[in-house]
């Protein structure tokens, strides 16, 4: 039977960064924990009692700051999924975690618990940038978790910011050396974006410039792609780059359009059902979340059946984002038809001439320019006219 992956969404943080548009919130003075950890075993035993005989390829624990769960109840929610659902032997378990002063001993008994993999959100190793992102961290800390986590988990993952306003080349080059020099076996690396309904959104709608120009962009992007490459640790998908074996197997689930479920306040989830795909998302206000458990909802505030074609524009725009691209066998089986058949042979031709797009007899697939232009060649080749 195929297996799937499974995404546990913990909404709450210590404060709300100003660019993050994630299903997240301040995490209140006292949160009643056997509350919400009853809330998170009853929506595990909802999901399995539709998908309990498929195996799980991975796990992920997201959020918000899904670090600042108590071990014990991490550890009662992967009970209880390892008592609802096969493990694949390979199975990965990732925690998203912020650097703290108390980083190693919380490290060790998050491994105590079950987690084989740590995502760090450093986002910056300079204290000024920090500051300005609004992260609670400074530069030292990051590099004592960084030095924990290498110590204490085989594989493990952290993330840095780009492209704010008045980042220039060296800078950019000069942190990126520092993060490259720690080795780490997987970096996501990030241009900023502003979202519209965030402080940082609110702020650029006044007039305040917060990221770079598109040219300049353009060249830290490079940088990104030129250095990393040097290291040993090239991009294997957009914004993320790992050596051999250690891309997170989680992320390639969303990147091959493969089947997932969500739990939590604001998940979502995607599961193949017939010739359709069910897309459902769960309510994104965890005290609303939470009364609606108990009722026919299960705490979901919409789900629908996508026909194939809409499955498949999302499929694209996913599977693009990838270094190797789309596997066309894996396609057909997903679809009963060639991945070509959904796009448009002239808009093929033209990307072909402009060196954007690339084929061979396993995958399709966009060129180092063509992933740098992505969102505007995903535009052009699934919806301009």
């Amino acid at each position: 039977m195929n297996s799937l992956s499974l995404y546990v969404h913990w909404p709450f943080c210590r404060s709300k960064c100003p660019y993050c548009d994630f299903a997240s919130r301040v995490m209140p003075g006292s949160l009643d924990e056997e509350l919400w950890a009853q809330a998170y075993l009853r929506a595990l035993e909802d999901q399995a009692a539709k998908f309990k005989d498929r195996p799980l390829r991975s796990i992920y624990f997201g959020g918000g700051t899904p670090s600042l769960m108590a071990p014990s109840f991490l550890a009662r929610l992967l009970d209880k999924i390892t008592a609802l659902w096969p493990l694949r032997d390979n199975c990965e378990i990732t925690l998203e975690a912020n650097p703290a002063s108390s980083a190693r001993d919380v490290f060790e008994s998050f491994k105590l618990a079950g987690i084989n993999r740590l995502s760090l959100g450093v986002q910056s190793l300079d204290d000024r940038v920090l500051s300005f992102l609004g992260r609670a961290h400074d530069a030292k800390t990051a590099l004592e978790a960084l030095d924990a986590a290498a110590q204490i988990f085989p594989r493990y993952s952290f993330d840095l910011i780009y492209g704010y306003a008045g980042h220039s080349l060296p800078d950019w080059r000069a942190q990126l050396r520092q993060a490259l020099a720690l080795k780490p076996p997987h970096l996501s690396l990030y241009q900023l974006t502003v979202e519209p309904d965030t402080v940082f959104g609110k702020r650029q709608a006044k007039g305040e410039k917060l990221t770079v120009d598109d040219e300049q962009a353009a060249y830290l992007y490079e940088i990104t792609q030129d250095l990393t490459e040097a290291f040993g640790l090239p991009s294997y998908e957009v914004s993320n780059h790992a050596k051999p074996w250690q891309e997170s197997r989680h992320n390639l689930t969303y990147w091959h359009y493969d089947d997932y479920l969500g739990i939590g306040p604001g998940a979502h989830g995607r599961l193949k059902q017939d010739d359709d795909w069910l897309a459902y998302e769960n309510e994104k206000k965890p005290e609303l979340w939470l009364s609606l458990l108990d009722g026919p909802s299960k705490g979901v505030s919409h789900s629908e059946l996508l026909p194939a074609v809409t499955a498949q524009k999302e499929a694209l725009m996913m599977g693009l984002r990838l270094r190797r691209g789309i596997n066309k066998g894996a396609w057909e089986r997903k679809f009963a038809h060639p991945v070509k058949e959904t796009l448009a042979k002239e808009k093929i031709e033209s990307l072909i001439a402009q060196g954007l797009w690339e084929e061979n007899t396993t995958h399709i697939r966009l060129s180092a320019a063509g992933r740098q232009r992505l969102n505007a060649v995903l535009h052009y080749l699934l919806f301009a006219p």
